[in-house]
């Protein structure tokens, strides 16, 4: 019970970013899972940001016609 409590809170610490958060209290291993879990939300922002230009556009194509 106590070894699935800690893996828990590992992977809930990877998922859970605060900006700005003390970094000092961070393993090695645990700053290279955020790297890679920011890394993977800026590619998700980017991919809504660009899906939301697509909309916009096709909006915009409808209402010139």
């Amino acid at each position: 019970m106590m070894d699935e409590d800690f893996a828990d809170r590992k992977t809930s610490r990877a998922v859970a970013i605060t900006v700005g958060e003390d970094l000092s209290t961070l393993s090695e291993a645990d700053l290279h899972e955020r790297i890679s879990a920011l890394k993977a939300e800026i590619v998700r922002t980017q991919e809504t940001v660009a899906a939301r230009g697509d909309v916009r556009s096709a909006a915009d194509a409808i209402f010139k016609s």
